[in-house]
Parts: structure tokens; sequence; C-alpha cells
């Protein structure tokens, strides 16, 4: 997935850098599309889902049967087979997982809004504020002595949460392979990036409020889109690097059809990158990312080792599908709106809530560093009210990307086989509201309708055909 989808589908990945809980940078690998190998059951079901659905065992490559001897392709019923070869406990155990997310994001809101208060509440961050000046006479020094230790308290009072949530509840559900160490050494090379990144951004933003008190959210939209796009930018050679190691694949029948795939949609690469990510999760996944000379294809060892040619066929041209596209661009401009509306409403917000608290808390304004616990609150209450929003505009470029994979590929069946993996981790039938509010890709029900649909436009005309 493009680094920019994971800053819309989880925009606290870099607004919590500056107003929200201290959200280390993950590995790469934990931040792509996952999924796990499907069960053995699962690949027996599947075989013969043709049979069930109306096609014969060939597949859409068949040879040109006669009217008499096929019938019609069913993509509904097909659909329908393959969701139903998914045995019932490993249904039940990914509608656990993923159902158990939604009461997570509801807990990691309630955190950073109950740490935000206590921050204002107890004068803390009016002392931290205080205890800034003191040491110097110097504005910009001033907020990155603010900023440093606000990040870190943060992070220190989300860690908790933060370790059930992407360490002990990942191993419960058989999706993490890192012992504690490992990953706690991550977590703490992901704070340090924090600190770096964060900070210089606080100093950036705060420079904007003193200077534009009126019009900073105007100019403070502009400042993160700026940083949005720089960390497009470098993630992908500086960052990524730091938690997994790249390496080329040579095995020519994996290279080869991906360089294929590249070549004939102008995506300038002349490498794929194999990432080693299983040290860390269970979960496959593959990128085509960054801007400019930094654009890299990489797909990790989990997807080598769980899944055929035709499946990788299918991950890799939606991949590429965000790059031709222009998914990157697109989806900066979209979460530039949502900043903008965002910070209009925080200013309104912010003033209201100085003028009636301001004196309690010890908060001079916006261009009082003290305020940012405040600003922090705001915001993640806004952006909480936004998810089904956020979630709706990045699932709508994940089902372009799945238009464009599968029109590239030409691999329904694989298409559909990704699907059920996808499934360990990722309720496969979902409600309509359901997926609305809480889904960033689409369900696996609605990727292998497309493959299915598909698949029987692109039948042989003797397959399609539903008279004698």
């Amino acid at each position: 997935m493009l680094i920019v989808g994971a800053l819309m589908t989880r925009p606290s990945i870099f607004i919590s850098l500056v107003v929200t809980s201290a959200i280390t940078l993950m590995p790469a690998s934990a931040q792509e599309t996952p999924a796990q190998t499907a069960s053995p059951a699962i690949s027996e079901n599947v075989s013969s889902f043709e049979r069930a659905a109306g096609g014969n065992d060939s597949g859409y490559n068949s040879s040109v049967a006669t009217a008499d001897d096929v019938k019609p392709f069913d993509p509904a019923a097909a659909t329908q087979v393959w969701l139903d070869s998914v045995p019932r406990n490993q249904r039940e155990k990914s509608n656990a997982y993923f159902e158990g997310g939604y009461w997570l994001i509801l807990w990691d809101f309630v955190l950073a809004a109950a740490i935000s208060v206590l921050l204002l509440a107890s004068r803390f961050s009016a002392r931290l504020r205080d205890f800034s000046e003191r040491v110097t006479k110097v504005r910009n020094v001033q907020v990155a002595c603010y900023a440093i230790p606000y990040l870190l308290l943060v992070y220190a009072l989300s860690f908790p949460l933060n370790m059930y949530e992407n360490f002990l509840r990942e191993h419960q559900y058989g999706l993490a392979t890192q012992s504690f160490a490992p990953w706690f050494r991550e977590q703490l090379l992901g704070l340090a990036l924090t600190l770096v990144g964060g900070t210089l951004l606080v100093v950036v933003l705060y420079a904007v409020f003193r200077r534009a008190p009126r019009t900073w959210w105007i100019w403070g939209t502009v400042v993160m889109i700026i940083f949005s796009g720089t960390l497009v930018l470098i993630a992908p050679v500086y960052i990524e690097p730091l938690f997994n190691t790249y390496k080329p694949i040579t095995d020519p029948k994996i290279r080869d059809p991906i360089l294929a795939m590249a070549r004939a949609n102008e995506i300038p690469v002349k490498q794929v990158f194999e990432v080693d990510a299983s040290r860390q999760t269970t979960r496959v996944s593959a990128n085509v990312s960054g801007l400019l000379g930094t654009t890299r294809v990489a797909l990790n060892d989990n997807l080598l080792k769980q899944c055929t040619l035709p499946e990788i066929r299918a991950v890799m041209a939606h991949e590429m599908g965000h790059y031709v596209l222009n998914h990157g661009a697109k989806l900066l401009t979209y979460l530039g709106i949502f900043i903008l509306i965002g910070f209009a409403l925080a200013r309104i917000l912010f003033d209201v809530a100085i003028k009636r608290w301001g004196e309690k808390w010890g908060v001079r304004g916006i261009s009082d560093p003290a305020g940012l616990p405040l600003l922090a609150l705001i915001l993640s209450t806004l952006l909480f009210i936004a998810t089904p929003f956020l979630n709706t505009v990045v699932r709508i470029t994940e089902r372009e990307a799945d238009a464009f994979g599968i029109n590239t590929s030409r691999e329904p069946d694989g298409m559909a086989k990704v699907a059920l993996k996808l499934g360990a981790y990722r309720k496969l039938n979902p409600t309509p509201l359901e997926e609305f509010i809480f889904f960033d890709h689409p369900s696996g029900r609605a990727r292998i309708r497309m493959a299915m649909d598909w698949k029987a436009a692109n039948l042989p005309a003797g397959e399609r055909s539903t008279t004698p």
C-alpha cells in the first residue's frame, strides 16, 4: 500500500506527532496490507468452486466450449462459494479480531482525550511551558523544550494500550512473530524518530501560530501538507530500512513477471525488492512507494512464501495501480482538505475554550505551547468523528487499485484467493454499515465479487452464453 495511503487510513500517524498520542513509527511491514496463509481446508474447498458456480474446472483461460456443454458462469454464486470455503472457526476468529478493532478505535480516542484533559486540568502543561521559558529566551527553542518532554510523557502514558494493541493482541491472534525485546527496541527507534520529526514539526507550527494568529489554520495546513509529502518522499529511502532489510529479488520466475507489468505501465523501476517482514509478523504485504527517483517496488518474504505466482501478480498489480492512478498525489490532496477543515473548526473551538477555561489552565492563546494538549483534544475529537469519511476516501482509492490490478494481472482467481487470505484479519462479509464506518479497504466479499464479475465478462463467448 502507498505510504500516503497509510497516512490517510491512520492520520494520527503524523498528526499525533503534533497533537495526539505519541504513536511511534511502526515497521513498514506492520502498516501494509496483511494476510495469512489460507488453511488446507480453504484450498480444498475453492478447487471446486467453479462447478458450484456454473462454470467448468479449467477457469477463464479454458478453450471455448459449446453452449450445450457449459452452464452460464454466475458471479454471485461463485462469490458465495469462495466465502463458504472458509471454515467456520477461522471466520469466527477473523471476525473477533476485526470487531475488536472497533472498540480499539474508541479506546485510542478516549485515552488521547484523557491525557490531554489531565495535562490541562492539572496545569502540568502550563508548568512545562514555564520551565521552557526559564531555560531559554529563544521562542523556537522554548517550543522544542516543551515538545520533547510532552511527546515523551504522552508516549509513556499511552504505552500500556500500545503494548496491548500492537504486541499482546497480535500474538493472541497469531499475527506477530517478534518476542518482546526486539519489538520494544523497534518501539524505541520509532519513538526517537517521533521525537525528531515531531519536535521539528511543532516548532514550525508554533512559529506559524505566532506570526499569523488569525490565519494560522490556513498556513498550518500548508505546513502539514509539506510535512506529509516530505514523509512520503523520504520514508522508502531513509525510514523503512531502519526497521527492515531490503534486498533485490533474483528469482526470475518472480522478478520478471512483476517487472514486465511495471514496464507495461511505465513505472520507472528496474528491480523488485524483498523485505524480511517474517521476523516481525505473519502478514503479507507489498507496496509501490515513493516519489520521483525514490520509487520502489517491494514485497515481503511472507508474500513469497505463502502465495502462488498468480496471487503475487494480483497483489503487485494492485499496488502498481496506486502508482499509475496517482493515488499518492490524490490522497495528499484529500488529506489537505481534511486538515484544512479540521484546523478551521479547531480555530473556532480553541478560541471558545480559551475564553472559558484559559485562565484556569494557564493557557494564554494559540501561540502558547501550553495549549498543545487542547489542540490535541480538539483535533483528536474531530478525527474520531471523521473516521468513516477518512476510511471511505481510502476505500474508494483501494477499489480503483483493485480494478486496475485485475485488468493488469488478469488473475481473478488469484485476487479471490488473496482476498480470502486477507480474511485472516479482516472481516470477510460485513454489513454495509460496518464497511462504511470501519473499512479502509473493500471487504473480502466486495473484492471477490469484483474478481468474479471480471471473470464472467472475460470468459470465452461460449461460456458466457445463456441460451442453447
